[in-house]
């Protein structure tokens, strides 16, 4: 049975800010290299068949160091489509300036994300789409054992959503979690998870 170890990269300064991050690329900040170090420490005795890594700077650094002293069966592999959610020009933005200057847009990411678009920007459907044949794919090659995917949220949250079944929730706290894991078991072929399987 495969076992999932879902990592969101430590923090960086605009998610300390409480900024839209987004898919913009940066580094981890102090507190996030902290939080990334936490997090290789409490799962240093898992044995991963693979660690894969969002394609951002600070999913990359926190990988490298999950990685760290467990030899060459768990080198970092990058996954281009888990960059994360394109929120156009909400990019930058605090997200308390989206409550109170878009305030049925901020109540609609707390209830029902899905039907946000942000100007310019990816829904979360596309986001869907965008990485569902790399999970497939990941899925498929590992059929039991225990794996590690390091990817930002707010796209961490819908790989969860995909891979366990659950629905999405509350995109803006998604939007600055950093720093934190969560193991997803047992990876069965039921509701949003059996295509990934078939």
């Amino acid at each position: 049975m495969l076992r999932v170890v879902l990592v969101r990269p430590g923090a960086t300064e605009f998610d300390e800010q409480k900024r839209i991050k987004g898919s913009l690329d940066m580094p981890l900040s102090d507190q996030g290299r902290e939080q990334a170090a936490r997090t290789a420490k409490a799962l240093q005795s898992v044995q991963f068949g693979g660690i894969y890594s969002a394609p951002c700077e600070s999913a990359q650094e926190t990988a490298q160091l999950l990685a760290a002293g467990r030899g060459s069966k768990s080198k970092t592999k990058v996954i281009e489509s888990f960059r994360n959610l394109d929120h156009g020009l909400w990019h930058g933005k605090l997200i308390d300036d989206v409550r109170r200057q878009l305030p049925r847009v901020y109540r609609e990411g707390l209830e029902s994300p899905e039907n946000i678009c942000p100007p310019c920007g990816e829904t979360i459907d596309d986001a869907r789409e965008r990485i569902e044949g790399a999970l497939r794919k990941i899925v498929r090659k590992h059929r039991d054992g225990a794996i590690a995917m390091v990817i930002p949220d707010p796209l961490a949250s819908i790989v969860g959503s995909l891979l366990s079944g659950e629905e999405l929730r509350d995109l803006w706290k998604s939007e600055t979690d950093a720093g934190t894991w969560e193991l997803i078991e047992p990876l069965t072929p039921v509701r949003r998870l059996h295509h990934l399987l078939a």
